[in-house]
C-alpha cells in the first residue's frame, strides 16, 4: 500500500522533473540559433501532430492538457484493428473485454463498472470525427480509413461534458480533398488463415467538390477453440470476419464555407470471444472445455454531417450525427462442459446441481442522433474562446434469454419475444429481460483563454449538463412470468429520472520558450445517474430504484517540451483525482435483483511520461509510461455476487431452497457484505508503458523502415471488491516487430508484421460475470501473428 508520504514524495519528484524541464528549456533557448541551423542541414527533428483537443485544430505540444495521438502508421505497424489493441500504447489507458462484444474503456482507473447495462454511460466518451458514439460494442467500427486516434486523459469538464469523467477518445478519419486524385490498396495474409484487404480512393469532382471512399475486411480463424461443442471437434473462438466501408463527400463552394458528409457501415459475424473459466481443467489457455457454440453478430450504421462557416468574428460549426446498432451475442456463461459445471454446483444439502448456464441471446439495439453547434473565435487578440451547445437522443433496447438446468437440452435456443406467458418453454429460463431506455441529454458550454502576458495564459470554462432517462422494463426470474395473458414479457414504465450539473475547468499555462510550456489545471467531470430497472419493478431488497450521478475533481500539473533543436520531446504530467459516487454493479440479497450502486469516495493519483527522441533523420525512439495509485477512502459495505452465493449455500439454502426459505436466505446473503474502504480502484495498473525504436533509410533501390516495440501492462484489480482469486488480472509483456520496404519509383511496398513475437498468453482482462452463475473468466491477447501485406498508392 502506498502511504501519503509516498504520494507526497511522488509529487515532489514530478515537480522536480517539471522544474528540471523548465530550467533546461532556458539553457536550450540560449543555443537555439545554432541548433536550428544544424537541424535544417541534417533534416532531423520531430514532426508536429495537430489534434482537435479543444474543439479547434492545435499542435499537440500547444494543448495544455494530457493528450496522446496514435497515427495510422503506428496502428498498422502493431496490427491494431480495434480499440482493444491500444492497451499499453497510451499512458493510463486500459481496454478490457467484457461479456459478448463489449469493451470497457478506462483511463486512469475511471471508466465503466457496469458491464452490459444500457442504463449507464461510459466514463470515457468515444467519438468519430467529433460525433459521440453511444454504445461501446460499436467501437470496432470506427477503425476504417483512420488518420489518427486522439486520447484525452482526465475529465473533460467543459468541451466534452457528461460521460467524460475519465477522458475522451476521438477517432479522426481522412477527409475528402479536392487537391488531387489519390488512393491506395493493400492486401495481406498470415497465420491462422489470416486475410486482410483495404482500399481507399479520393476523387476530386471539381475544384470545390471531392468524394472519398474506403473499404476493408479482416478475416481469420479462431485463436482459441472449444472442445465440447456437440458435433464440432474444435469450435473456433476469437475468430474474426468483418467488413466495413466508408463514403464521404466534401463541398467547399467558397474559401470560408464547407459541408462534409460521411457514412460508415460495418458488419461482423463471428463465434465471439474466448472467455476461459478459471476452473477449466484444460491447462492450455487457448483450449476451452466449453460446450455451447458462442456467436457474435454486430451491424452498425453511422452517418454524420459537418457544416463549417468562417467569419471574421468566429468559425461556426454544426455537427450532426445519426447511428444505429444491432448486436446479437450468445456465449457459454458457465465456461465449462456439463460434467465439470455440475461438479462445481452440486449441493449435498439439496442433492441438486446445474449442468449448464448458457446465454443463447443477448440482443442489443441502439438508435440515436446528436446535434452540436459551436463557435470558435477567429481573431488574433489576447482573448480566444469557444462556445456551443449539444443535444443527444438515444434509445437503447435489450432482449435477454438465459438458461440453467440439469437436463440434457443444454443447446436450447432463445425464445421469440411473442412467446405466450403459459408456454412451457419459459420454465427452463433462469432469466429473461425485455427493456428499453431512452436518454435525452443537452448541454451548453463556453471556454475562454486570455493572455495575461506574452508568456502567461489563463483558461476558464463552464458547462451546464442536463440528462433525462426514462424506460420500460419486464423480466422473468426462474421461468415464472407475472403475466396472466399475452406474451410472457410485457414491459411497463419505470418512471423517469433527471440529472443536472455544472462542470468546468480553470487552467494556467506558462510558455517559458516557444518549445517549453508548464501548465496547471483544475477540472470537474460528471456522469449522470439513472434508474435501476429491477429495483423500480420491486424485485430488489437493498438496490435503490435510482443511483446517483458521479463526479470527479481533477488537479493536474504538466509540462510539454522540445529540446536539442526539436529532436527530443518530453511531456510529463502529475495528477490527483477526488472521485465521488463511483457507479458499480452490485448484487442484491434477493436473487436476480442486482443493480447499480455508488461507492462514496475514492482518491486516484499518478505520474505519466511520454518522450520521443530523434537523434538523426533515420532513427527514432518513443517511450511512454505511467505510475498510478488509487483506493477507496470511505466506508461502504458492498455485496459481491460470489460472496452472496457462498453465504446462501453455507446457510443451507441453495437452488430452489432459497425461494422456500426466502427471508432467512435473503438475510444470509445480505450478511456477506464487506467494507471496500482501502480497496484498490479497479482497472488501475500501477505500472504501464511502452518502448519503441524505429529506423528508416535507403537500402539498395528503395526505402526500408523497421520498428520494434515493447509493451508492458501491469497487473490490476478488475472489480472494486478486490477478491484476489477473482479480480486480480495479471501483468503481461508483449513484443511487436514491423519491417517495410518501398522499392524506389514503384509506389509499392511490402510489409512484414510480427505481433506478440514471443507468443505470450497475456491476459487482456479477468471478467467476472455479474449475472447468472457468476463464473470468472480470462480473456487473452492474440497469440503470435505473422502477417505479410502488399500495398500500392498513387
Amino acid at each position: 500500500m502506498i502511504s501519503k508520504s509516498h504520494f507526497v514524495h511522488a509529487l515532489a519528484c514530478s515537480a522536480s522533473l517539471l522544474a528540471f524541464t523548465a530550467g533546461t528549456a532556458r539553457a536550450a533557448d540560449a543555443d537555439a540559433t545554432a541548433a536550428t541551423a544544424a537541424a535544417s542541414d541534417s533534416g532531423s527533428g520531430i514532426t508536429d501532430i495537430v489534434v482537435t483537443a479543444e474543439r479547434r485544430d492545435v499542435s499537440l505540444q500547444d494543448a495544455p492538457l494530457s493528450v496522446s495521438a496514435v497515427t495510422s502508421e503506428l496502428l498498422k505497424s502493431a496490427n491494431i484493428t480495434d480499440i482493444t489493441g491500444l492497451n499499453g500504447s497510451v499512458p493510463g489507458l486500459v481496454v478490457a473485454r467484457s461479456g459478448g462484444g463489449e469493451r470497457i474503456i478506462s483511463i486512469r482507473g475511471i471508466g465503466s463498472e457496469t458491464p452490459e447495462n444500457t442504463n449507464t454511460q461510459p466514463g470515457v466518451s468515444y467519438h468519430i470525427d467529433g460525433v459521440y458514439i453511444f454504445n461501446s460494442i460499436a467501437a470496432s467500427a470506427a477503425f476504417i480509413d483512420v488518420k489518427q486516434v486522439e486520447v484525452l486523459r482526465g475529465p473533460q469538464g467543459t468541451l466534452f461534458g457528461q460521460g467524460s469523467t475519465g477522458g475522451t477518445i476521438n477517432v479522426v478519419t481522412n477527409e475528402p480533398s479536392a487537391d488531387a486524385l489519390s488512393g491506395n490498396v493493400s492486401a495481406g495474409i498470415g497465420n491462422y488463415n489470416y486475410k486482410e484487404g483495404n482500399a481507399a480512393l479520393n476523387v476530386p469532382l471539381s475544384d470545390t467538390l471531392a468524394v472519398r471512399g474506403a473499404i476493408q475486411f479482416t478475416k481469420h480463424d479462431g485463436y482459441a477453440h472449444a472442445t465440447k461443442v456437440p458435433g464440432v471437434a474444435k469450435y473456433g473462438l476469437d475468430d474474426e470476419d468483418n467488413t466495413g466501408w466508408r463514403l464521404g463527400a466534401k463541398w467547399s463552394p467558397t474559401s470560408n464555407f464547407s459541408i462534409t458528409l460521411n457514412t460508415i457501415q460495418y458488419d461482423s459475424d463471428t463465434h465471439g470471444p474466448a472467455q476461459k473459466n478459471l476452473l477449466d481443467p484444460e491447462p492450455d489457455p487457448r483450449v476451452l472445455t466449453q460446450d455451447y457454440p458462442g456467436r457474435s453478430k454486430v451491424k452498425t450504421q453511422f452517418y454524420s454531417g459537418t457544416m463549417r462557416y468562417e467569419t471574421p468574428f468566429a468559425v461556426i460549426k454544426s455537427i450532426t450525427g445519426y447511428q444505429k446498432l444491432h448486436s446479437e451475442q450468445a456465449w457459454d456463461a458457465d465456461g465449462l462442459d456439463t460434467s465439470a459445471f455440475f461438479a462445481q454446483t452440486y449441493s449435498p444439502v439439496s442433492f441438486t446441481g446445474y449442468s449448464y448456464d448458457h446465454v443463447p441471446l443477448w440482443q442489443s439495439g441502439t438508435e440515436s442522433w446528436s446535434q452540436e453547434i459551436n463557435l470558435t473565435s477567429n481573431g488574433n487578440g489576447p482573448f480566444s474562446w469557444v462556445a456551443g451547445g449539444v443535444y443527444l437522443h438515444s434509445k437503447n433496447s435489450q432482449y435477454i434469454n438465459e438458461y440453467n438446468g440439469s437436463d440434457d437440452d443444454f443447446l436450447r435456443p432463445a425464445l421469440p419475444v411473442s412467446t405466450p406467458y403459459d408456454d412451457p418453454d419459459t420454465i427452463p429460463l433462469s432469466y429473461a429481460e425485455l427493456s428499453s431506455i431512452t436518454r435525452e441529454l443537452y448541454a451548453f458550454y463556453a471556454q475562454g483563454t486570455y493572455e495575461l502576458t506574452s508568456q502567461l495564459k489563463l483558461t476558464a470554462g463552464a458547462r451546464y449538463n442536463h440528462d433525462k432517462a426514462s424506460g420500460t422494463f419486464d423480466s422473468v426470474a426462474g421461468g415464472t412470468a407475472s403475466q396472466s395473458s399475452g406474451a410472457y414479457l410485457q414491459p411497463a414504465g419505470t418512471g423517469s429520472l433527471s440529472n443536472h450539473a455544472w462542470t468546468g475547468k480553470v487552467a494556467l499555462e506558462y510558455q517559458f520558450t516557444p518549445e517549453n510550456m508548464l501548465y496547471a489545471s483544475w477540472t470537474r467531470g460528471f456522469k449522470p445517474g439513472g434508474i435501476n430497472n429491477s429495483a423500480a419493478a420491486g424485485n430488489a431488497y437493498s438496490i435503490l430504484p435510482a443511483y446517483k450521478q458521479e463526479t470527479v475533481d481533477s488537479f493536474e500539473v504538466g509540462s510539454k517540451n522540445r529540446f536539442l533543436d526539436d529532436t527530443l520531446q518530453v511531456n510529463a504530467s502529475a495528477f490527483l483525482y477526488n472521485y465521488k459516487n463511483m457507479q458499480f454493479l452490485e448484487e442484491d440479497p434477493i436473487l436476480y435483483g442486482e443493480g447499480i450502486s455508488n461507492a462514496p469516495k475514492a482518491r486516484v493519483y499518478g505520474i505519466e511520461l511520454e518522450t520521443t527522441w530523434a537523434p538523426t533523420e533515420h532513427f527514432t525512439i518513443d517511450a511512454s509510461g505511467s505510475w498510478l495509485e488509487g483506493k477507496f477512502t470511505s466506508h461502504y459495505d458492498a455485496l459481491d455476487p460470489a460472496a452472496a452465493s457462498a453465504a446462501q449455500i453455507a446457510a443451507g439454502y441453495p437452488d430452489y431452497l432459497f425461494w422456500t426459505n426466502f427471508f432467512p436466505a435473503v438475510l444470509a446473503r445480505d450478511a456477506a457484505r464487506a467494507d471496500i474502504k482501502g480497496n484498490r480502484v479497479p482497472k488501475l495498473p500501477r505500472w504501464q508503458g511502452s518502448l519503441a525504436a524505429t529506423w528508416n533509410g535507403d537500402i539498395g533501390p528503395g526505402k526500408f523502415t523497421g520498428r520494434a516495440q515493447l509493451i508492458y501492462r501491469g497487473k490490476y484489480q478488475y472489480r472494486l471488491f478486490n477478491e484476489g482469486a477473482v479480480d486480480l488480472t495479471p501483468s503481461y509483456t508483449q513484443v511487436n516487430l514491423m519491417a517495410k520496404y518501398e522499392p524506389e519509383g514503384t509506389n509499392t511496398d511490402i510489409t512484414l508484421r510480427v505481433v506478440n513475437l514471443f507468443d505470450k498468453n497475456g491476459v487482456n482482462s479477468r471478467f467476472s460475470d455479474p449475472y447468472g452463475s457468476a463464473q470468472v473468466m480470462h480473456t487473452y491477447i492474440p497469440p503470435r501473428q505473422v502477417i505479410v501485406s502488399f500495398g500500392y498508392k498513387f
